[in-house]
């Protein structure tokens, strides 16, 4: 049954981990990779990637990307969502304090800041949601 519109954002606002697709040209199939992202109900996605990654060049090239996150319990739900790319910026210390803060627990946010600091220059892109599908299918562990 798809999720009401308040249901998919408030799900995808949620922390999980989702999967990054892209188109990756002309006789490939999508580039597609987990990745960290933040949402709020009713704002845009965001992502934070390098600059020069593979994830970047195809987002550039394409205007555009998806993301789709899911879970198995209590009950099978997915939602994902697509979009164009609205704005790319640098990667702030607040941006990227906030997306750690998000997946990790408090106590470990610093180690990995700092640990992070190996991976060099980061950007933020930012999509506006456009096209969604969303579903629960139930409790499934009786089938």
């Amino acid at each position: 049954m798809p999720l009401s519109q308040e249901e998919r954002q408030e799900f995808l606002a949620q922390p999980h981990i989702a999967a990054l697709a892209v188109a990756a040209g002309r006789d490939r199939g999508p580039l597609n990779v987990p990745i960290w992202y933040q949402y709020a109900p009713g704002a845009e996605a965001w992502v934070l990637t390098g600059p020069e990654s593979e994830k970047m060049r195809y987002i550039k090239e394409a205007g555009r990307f998806s993301l789709m996150v899911q879970r198995l319990e209590p009950t099978v739900r997915y939602v994902s969502v697509e979009g164009p790319v609205t704005r790319i910026t640098p990667m702030t210390d607040e941006l990227h304090r906030e997306m750690v803060a998000r997946y990790l627990p408090p106590d470990k946010v610093d180690v990995y800041l700092k640990a992070a600091e190996a991976y060099g220059e980061q950007v933020a892109v930012y999509m506006r949601p456009e096209r969604w599908l969303s579903a629960d299918l139930g409790d499934l562990s009786s089938l």
